[in-house]
This record gives structure tokens, C-alpha cells and sequence, in this order.
């Protein structure tokens, strides 16, 4: 009788396609694909660029149509458009994680000792506040409104970071470093500018119930160690809800429960909540929130007369300069003269033309541009289009010109490498 043949190594190991280990395995794969950091990036270009194409097609009208679109939602008091659901909801997903992100930095990461982060940190200040006066020159040269002068300060973490993952697999490791640390320092600094200066009248009853919800949250998680989704969830929706009716922006709530959560793992705990529920939830963030948000955020109609209405606008053209030059002048003048004028010193793993790269890399603003777009001209429909276009060509120029010169850094990294492996 002949010997039967056993099957493959591949096809003995692969579970049915129709079994539950088949399905847990695909779910893995895909929030594990969403969680890499060119993913986001590529999810966000391309939500952007179809907001764009569906804008200035014969879908206009039925773009426009679904995201002014109100959805109402009667027991928590809200009746908001589909677009204000993205920017207000969704994207308090994403301000979550990147409160978790603070939260680690702060406490474990780069940021718990000053001294070694100081140049991203001051870089950081410095790319903020450049850009912040360039769009004030423009504005005040210009005649237009000084309104927009903090959207040019954001930097976009997910797509700058997976501009850089594209570009930048030569790259010393420290440059990432570099640019995380001054990414996260930016997001708080823009967080706070969001809360203080583009939050409408303060109901200080919702407020207060925003706060006392905070309290209650870090008293649940940190000092009782109370765990189950099912009692942070409601909560959460509460706070969100309360902060929303307080007319402090209700992406504050996220980035406030983000930082609340302990970024050091309990007696049985593998994982820290932060770091745990901080990776659960990317996916969300990259996969759906920043994508979704993108989509309603960034349709703008674009035409000849648009741009060269945009070349004339001074409130555009101050946030597309404000975004290219400004962040390039701002990170890489701070990084320079703190490094020249005082006892911080440059990873000896990167060099200047490095950081170089990394402060253009700075200027792509994007979604926290977006949303403060919409705050600061959300009663000047047709200005914040143009305001919209400057940030999205000034992020675009930003990437571009920072891809070439860290491809040329990687390059070059690369024939180092090369010729210490022959030699």
C-alpha cells in the first residue's frame, strides 16, 4: 500500500479559514497592521485626498450632504452634524491615546528627566511660537484676521511619523526619539492653547461636572484599582458629554482620562494601563478616528480661482509659510541655540542636517490644524476653506521637502553602514 505524503508544514499548521482561532488571528493581524505608524499615515493621506476628489466631483452636494447632516442623540442633550460628530467625538479617541502617550513620556519616557530632553523640548517651543508669528505678520500685513495665528503651531504625530517610517529606515533611531519627544511636547502645548483660547462661554455647572467625573475616574483607577471596562465606559461618555456642554472643547476629555490612567503596571499587572489600553485603542485611533475626521474635515473646494485666491489670502498663505518655514526656522533655530548657548547637547547618533529634516517634517499640521481651522473660522465659511488649503499644501510642502532630505540622510547612512561591514 503507498506510503500517504503528510500535508505541508503551512497548510498543517493553518487553521480552517471558517474557525474561531481562523478569525482571531486575521483580528489580530488587522489591528496589528493599524497599529504601525506608516499605516495611520497612509489611512489619514488617503481619507484626506478622497475628501478632496468627492468635494469637486458630482458628489459634491452629496458629500456636503452627509457631513452637515444632524444626528441627535436626546438623553445626553446633543444634536450635532456628522462632521461635528468627527471632530468633537471620534476625534477624542485620538487625543486619548495621545494622553496615554503623555502619560508614559512623562513618567517612564523621555520626558521624566528634563535634562536629557530639553533640545525637543525647547525645539518644541520654538516650532510652536516661529510659526504663530509668522501667520501674525501675514495677517497684520495682509489686513486679515488674526484669529488663525495658533494653526500653524501643530504638529501631525501619526502622519509626520509615518512620513518618517517611510523615509527613514536608515536613520539613527535617536532622530525618532527626537521627533516623538517634540511631537508629544507640541500636542500638549496645542491641547492647552485649544482649551484656553478657542473654548466658547464657560457653563461652570457642566464644568464642574466634568471635573468631578476626572476626580471620580482617578479615584476608581488609580487609587481603588477598580477594573472593567463596563464602569469606565459610561464614565468616560459622561465626562466627554459634561466637558462638551462646558464649552471647553470636548477633545480635552479624552487627553485628560489619557493622562489619568497609571503608567506603571500594578502587583498583577503585565502591562501598564496606559501602555495596555493605550495599544488597544490605536487601532481605533489610526484605523477609524483620524481617518473619519480627515474625510469630513478636509473637503475643500479647490479650483484655479481658489488657489490664486489663496496666493492673495493672507490668512492662508500665513499658515501655508507659517507651517513650511515657520516650523522649519522655529525647531531647528531652538535646537541650534540651545545647543550653542547653553550645556544640552545633540545625540552624537544624528547630525544637524538631521534635525533639519525633522523640523520640516514638524510642519505637517494636519489634524490638530484642521480642528483649530474649525474653531478659529467656524463662522467664516468660505475663509476657512482657503485656511483649509493653506494647511493642507503647507503640510504636503512640509512632507515632501523633509522625504528628500532624510532620504538623502538615509542614503548616506546607508554607504556608512556599507563600507564599515566590508572594511
Amino acid at each position: 500500500m503507498p506510503r500517504r505524503r503528510p500535508l505541508p508544514v503551512f497548510l498543517r499548521l493553518r487553521p480552517d479559514p471558517g474557525s474561531d482561532a481562523a478569525r482571531e488571528r486575521d483580528r489580530r493581524s488587522v489591528a496589528e497592521y493599524l497599529r504601525l505608524e506608516t499605516t495611520g499615515g497612509m489611512l489619514l493621506l488617503a481619507a484626506a485626498a478622497l475628501a478632496l476628489v468627492l468635494v469637486n466631483s458630482p458628489l459634491g452636494d452629496v458629500y456636503e450632504d452627509v457631513r452637515d447632516h444632524h444626528l441627535a442623540v436626546p438623553f445626553l442633550g446633543l444634536d450635532l452634524s456628522v462632521g461635528h460628530w468627527a471632530s468633537d467625538g471620534l476625534l477624542a479617541v485620538f487625543f486619548f491615546v495621545a494622553g496615554t502617550e503623555l502619560k508614559r513620556e512623562l513618567t517612564v519616557g523621555e520626558l521624566r528627566r528634563p535634562a536629557a530632553a530639553v533640545l525637543p523640548i525647547v525645539a518644541a517651543v520654538g516650532g510652536m511660537v516661529v510659526p504663530a508669528v509668522v501667520y501674525t505678520v501675514f495677517a497684520g500685513v495682509g489686513g486679515g484676521q488674526m484669529d488663525g495665528w495658533a494653526v500653524p503651531m501643530a504638529t501631525d504625530i501619526a502622519f509626520a511619523l509615518g512620513v518618517l517610517a517611510v523615509v527613514g529606515r536608515n536613520l539613527p533611531s535617536a532622530l525618532r526619539t527626537f521627533l516623538l519627544t517634540l511631537a508629544i511636547v507640541d500636542d500638549l502645548i496645542a491641547i492647552t492653547v485649544i482649551a484656553l483660547f478657542f473654548s466658547s462661554s464657560i457653563d461652570m455647572a457642566a464644568l464642574g461636572g466634568a471635573v468631578a467625573g476626572l476626580v471620580l475616574f482617578w479615584l476608581l483607577h488609580a487609587r481603588l484599582r477598580v477594573r472593567g471596562w463596563y464602569v469606565y465606559v459610561p464614565l468616560a461618555l459622561a465626562i466627554w458629554t459634561l466637558m462638551y456642554h462646558s464649552g471647553v472643547h470636548a477633545t480635552i476629555a479624552g487627553v485628560a482620562m489619557g493622562l489619568l490612567l497609571r503608567a506603571t503596571p500594578g502587583p498583577y499587572e503585565k502591562d501598564a494601563p496606559a501602555e495596555h489600553i493605550g495599544h488597544l485603542l490605536h487601532p481605533l485611533s489610526a484605523g477609524l478616528a483620524v481617518p473619519v475626521f480627515a474625510l469630513f474635515a478636509a473637503g475643500v473646494h479647490v479650483s484655479g480661482g481658489t488657489l490664486s485666491d489663496l496666493v492673495r489670502q493672507p490668512e492662508a498663505l500665513g499658515v501655508l509659510c507659517g507651517l513650511f518655514v515657520g516650523k522649519t526656522v522655529g525647531v531647528f533655530g531652538a535646537a541650534w541655540l540651545t545647543e550653542r548657548f547653553t550645556g544640552a547637547r545633540l545625540s552624537p547618533d544624528i547630525g544637524w542636517l538631521d534635525v533639519l529634516g525633522g523640523a520640516m517634517l514638524a510642519g505637517v499640521g494636519f489634524t490638530v490644524s484642521l480642528l483649530v481651522t474649525e474653531l478659529a473660522f467656524a463662522d467664516a465659511g468660505v475663509l476657512q476653506a482657503e485656511v483649509k488649503m493653506g494647511v493642507l499644501l503647507g503640510s504636503v510642502v512640509s512632507a515632501l521637502g523633509a522625504a528628500l532630505i532624510l532620504t538623502a540622510r538615509g542614503r548616506r547612512y546607508q554607504r556608512l553602514d556599507d563600507g564599515q561591514a566590508t572594511s
